[in-house]
């Protein structure tokens, strides 16, 4: 665990100097090694919040939860996650199970005293988006007209209609600090002066709710900061994503190339393409793209998740090919990248079939199931007194070939050597059926049989102790037949015609209870 441990200490060290993105990059490689470690998922819980990607501390705040329940470190940085996301009540309720556990903890005492300042904030103030004259007014008012022509503007206004705690995260956005100017009868600008100040009333002395508690971490970009090009490939994108659900995959193909010439550095738009070579089955170009993918998403820094996706994908397309080996590397990548089940069976799956390839691979070309094999391996068994091994290879040679008649007489020995005479004796008494004259299989049932009647008592102490044996003995119905069969053996034929008595009759033989005469 030395080289967790310096991962680790690397992860710090780069923490603590603001080097977000390589603090991640320790702590998950330290993961990879040790994934039921719940320090490393919450210092990386506490990276991913500095470097602003909440819903991944969220994540991994969870994950510690989960490894260590107890611990108030986990609810502090799952409450922290949630406050940043806007999902304050979640996050009041996270605080709240953490003292639960550890009640004189102050880091979440003052976390909660923190969030629960913001709720109330929250709820004092009413939702101007909920206004049920809301786009009337918007499209009424010359500084908010043209807002209503792009659809992402209106989605931003339906989503901070039905979630107002998301204010606080999009007034980055002045299309959203232009709106509330209309909505409030305020002029909120941030670059306004003295001499541009309007004449309407001033505003009230409550303020629209910052979601984002101190310490403030480093800013999201928003979706205002997209250039031209950037939002035409958002739009490729979305026509190719519709062209791949209908199974269009030429023309999916097309738009997603377009999204590619229009912003290179996106990986999303790389995997899709890579999707589609999937489903054309051209697995070669799929992990063509998929390398590209993860060479752009690693330039650019992109979602660990997106770039294992490509690493998964490839994986099954190596699969496809046959080339086991590469698609284990290609799972063990994405696994380092960002854990999930589904990769993670993938990678047991190829691990297994590669197992029984390199199994396949020491067994004679020629003819692997001879029963041969099996049964000079259990010879040698024998001479090391491994009976049950030796047994359990002739088993599986008299599958490979009931009527290999050495198999039967190998058995005949190692269950003599296994003080089983009768089992030994139907054994021996299988080879003679097929050849009367063998002097092994002859002289192993002469030997099973002289033991047996040495030592009668012996025999059927060692039987009782069997419970299959007791059972059969306790039944009235045999005992009433072994009777008969004891004052007339010609009872015998009638009863062997039933399957069950027969079994069970073979059984009392083998045991060494009866003889047949």
């Amino acid at each position: 665990m030395e080289k967790v441990a310096a991962l680790k200490d690397k992860g710090n060290s780069a923490l603590q100097a603001g080097k977000f993105d390589e603090a991640i990059q320790n702590y998950t490689a330290a993961i990879a090694l040790d994934g039921s470690n719940h320090v490393l998922y919450s210092n990386r819980s506490a990276a991913y919040a500095k470097a602003g990607k909440y819903a991944q501390a969220l994540e991994d705040a969870e994950k510690t939860v989960q490894l260590k329940p107890d611990w108030g470190k986990g609810y502090s940085r799952k409450g922290s996650a949630l406050a940043y996301l806007g999902r304050i009540e979640e996050s009041v309720s996270a605080y709240e199970a953490g003292l639960r556990h550890e009640p004189d903890n102050a880091q979440l005492k003052e976390g909660l005293e923190e969030v629960k300042s913001q709720l109330f904030d929250n709820q004092g103030m009413s939702n101007p988006f909920k206004t049920p004259d809301l786009f009337s007014k918007l499209a009424t008012d010359p500084r908010t007209r043209s807002f209503l022509d792009d659809p992402e503007y209106v989605k931003l206004i339906q989503e901070l209609q039905t979630n107002p705690n998301s204010l606080g995260m999009k007034l980055n956005d002045t299309r959203v600090l232009t709106t509330l100017s209309v909505l409030l009868g305020l002029n909120i600008n941030r670059g306004s002066t003295e001499d541009d100040m309007d004449t309407t009333p001033p505003p009230p002395k409550r303020q629209p709710p910052k979601q984002q508690p101190p310490p403030k971490p480093k800013e999201q970009k928003m979706d205002v900061d997209l250039t031209d090009a950037q939002r035409e490939a958002l739009k490729e994108k979305e026509l190719g994503n519709e062209a791949y659900k209908k199974k269009n995959f030429e023309e999916a193909l097309k738009h997603y190339n377009k999204a590619v010439e229009l912003n290179d550095k996106e990986i999303t738009y790389l995997n899709n393409i890579a999707a589609v070579y999937f489903e054309q089955k051209e697995y070669k170009k799929c992990i063509e793209y998929c390398e590209k993918a993860v060479e752009v998403g690693r330039e650019n820094r992109a979602d660990f998740k997106l770039i294992a996706k490509a690493f998964t994908r490839s994986g099954n397309a190596y699969k496809k090919l046959g080339d086991l080996y590469s698609a284990k590397i290609a799972f063990e990548k994405s696994l380092s990248e960002h854990r999930t089940p589904e990769a993670k069976a993938l990678l047991s799956d190829i691990e297994k079939v590669i197992k029984a390839e390199e199994r396949r691979a020491y067994i004679d070309p020629r003819n692997p199931d001879d029963p041969k094999y099996y049964s000079n391996r259990a010879a040698c068994y024998t001479k090391l007194a491994a009976f049950d091994l030796g047994l359990k290879d002739c088993d599986k040679c008299l599958e490979l070939d009931p009527k290999f008649i050495k198999g039967w007489i190998r058995k005949g020995k190692i269950l003599q050597g296994m003080q089983q005479h009768g089992k030994a004796l139907s054994a021996y008494q299988k080879a003679i059926e097929m050849d009367p004259n063998n002097s092994e299989a002859l002289e192993g049932y002469r030997s099973c049989t002289m033991a047996v009647n040495s030592n009668p008592e012996e025999v059927r102490k060692r039987a009782m102790a069997d419970p299959e044996v007791q059972a059969i003995m306790r039944d009235p119905a045999m005992r009433l037949i072994l009777e008969q069969m004891q004052n007339d053996p010609k009872a015998l034929q009638d009863h062997l015609k039933n399957p069950d008595i027969a079994a069970k009759i073979q059984k009392l033989l083998e045991s060494g209870l009866i003889a047949i005469h």
